[in-house]
């Protein structure tokens, strides 16, 4: 990527709209029954400090556009970043005829036009601010974050860095079935890093981190360091626990890959190829009456939202599990096909890829308490506070996954805990819910409470 002179903000989305629907035109012209095109324009700003000193200046600019042409229910997908005229109207040939070599496929088809999306709704997703952040700023910001750390506990003895990074763009969307869409988009986020040095030589990395579309919203680079050396300094000391069944009550930084796990086997990719333990569940209870999970593209102003989907229909909010029973399952038009149904609006689709389903904002919703009550609750189990590794059968749903927190003895935190792993069939795992907090962290696209699993295999020493 180059750094580059950039288009005046206003314009942005307008210029890339118009650079798709002229590529749409070209696609029909070289000979495509329908095509669509994606264009995207970003620009990139990440910095990282270690010890004080800068270790990394990043910043450029990309622009790049992804053209899936249609051709006698055949289909092909490429990708360009050379823009230029005669470049385009060459690359657009060459995609027909790579299609040409292409299997049919009677799903190969653009969406009905009634399907697609007729408004684009400002969801408030761009932070005009963010572009004010340059490279001196931002540097700025991670070492008075590293800074903090350090600061906080003499116990802090090393670090692997702040990092400061802020990403800006637009994407258009455009299809020969008569939709297109733009909308522009921000992101900003500071994570720090702190070591501590433990018996035995070991190492205790933490970390802690904030991030929002909008600038102003973030927290403070002071806070960020300064929780980020009191979650690495509690974890000196951590030991491993004898081999139990426990309580497991998850922390909402590291329970977020519960639903995310979820959506893996409850999405239309996974049904029709039959890789999902969930087949043929739709209606029946998965989980425990507390749990419900939505997936909700229209929150303004969160990380995952988006106008449009990655086929051009309009997004809406979808209850995957309601009440413990599972109620929809994402799809985007070529899986919904498959599976003989609609499409949900849940498709996205990078430059170069084929749209497939996916989330945009993924919530485990709240109930009540947070994690005080919930511990306090507990009289003896294991507070996860990270997972590690990618233990998990999508046709069986057994679950296994390394991981560190602390002990909980009396409703209370007792001491840090390591290198145990935790598992059970992810099935019980979700019907043993039995703990739901109010306490949602909004920080990603996934987000959930704390929340507790009433008896887990947890496997130390």
């Amino acid at each position: 990527m180059t750094t580059r002179r950039r288009t005046p903000r206003r314009d942005l989305t307008a210029e890339l709209s118009d650079i798709a629907q002229r590529v749409v035109d070209l696609a029909r012209r070289a000979g495509a029954d329908d095509a669509e095109v994606l264009v995207r324009d970003g620009a990139e700003l990440t910095v990282k400090v270690r010890l004080g000193e800068p270790e990394l200046v990043q910043q450029a600019g990309s622009r790049a556009l992804g053209l899936r042409v249609f051709k006698d229910r055949r289909a092909a997908t490429t990708y360009t970043s050379d823009l230029r005229p005669d470049a385009l109207a060459a690359f657009t040939r060459d995609t027909v005829a790579l299609a040409e070599l292409s299997e049919p496929d009677d799903l190969n088809r653009l969406p009905d036009p009634g399907e697609l999306a007729r408004d684009v709704p400002d969801l408030e997703l761009f932070d005009p601010s963010a572009t004010a952040i340059d490279a001196a700023e931002a540097l700025r910001r991670a070492k008075a974050a590293e800074k903090a750390a350090f600061a906080y506990d003499r116990r802090v003895t090393n670090s692997d860095g702040a990092t400061w990074s802020r990403n800006v763009g637009a994407v258009a969307f455009a299809t020969s079935g008569g939709f297109c869409g733009a909308y522009r988009g921000s992101y900003a986020s500071l994570y720090v890093e702190p070591v501590c040095d433990d018996e035995g030589g070991k190492k205790r990395n933490g970390y802690w981190w904030t991030a929002s579309r909008f600038v102003a919203q973030l927290d403070d680079p002071e806070y960020v360091g300064t929780v980020a050396a009191q979650r690495t300094v509690a974890q000196l000391g951590a030991r491993k626990v004898d081999t139990c069944e426990v309580p497991v009550v998850f922390e909402p930084e590291a329970g977020r890959a519960i639903p995310g796990l979820l959506f893996s086997v409850a999405n239309g990719a996974a049904f029709y190829r039959k890789a999902s333990y969930l087949i043929g569940r739709e209606g029946t209870p998965v989980a425990s009456p507390l749990v419900t999970i939505v997936d909700d593209p229209l929150i303004p102003r969160a990380p995952g939202s988006r106008p449009f989907d990655g086929d051009g229909l309009p997004t809406r909010r979808n209850t995957i599990v309601r009440d413990g029973v599972l109620d929809t399952v994402l799809c985007d038009v070529y899986s919904a096909r498959k599976l003989g149904r609609a499409s949900t609006g849940s498709a996205g689709r990078g430059v170069g890829g084929n749209p497939a389903p996916t989330t945009s904002n993924l919530i485990l919703c709240a109930g009540e308490g947070d994690r005080d009550t919930i511990v306090a609750a507990t009289d003896r189990g294991l507070y996860v506070t990270s997972m590690m590794g990618f233990g998990f059968n999508p046709v069986t749903g057994d679950f296994s996954r390394g991981a560190a927190g602390f002990w909980i003895e009396g409703g209370e935190i007792a001491f840090p805990v390591a290198e145990v792993t935790i598992s059970a069939n992810f099935d019980d795992l979700l019907r043993r819910i039995d703990r739901v907090g109010a306490d949602v962290d909004t920080r990603s696209s996934t987000q959930v409470p704390t929340f507790r699993v009433s008896h887990m295999t947890v496997a130390g020493k």
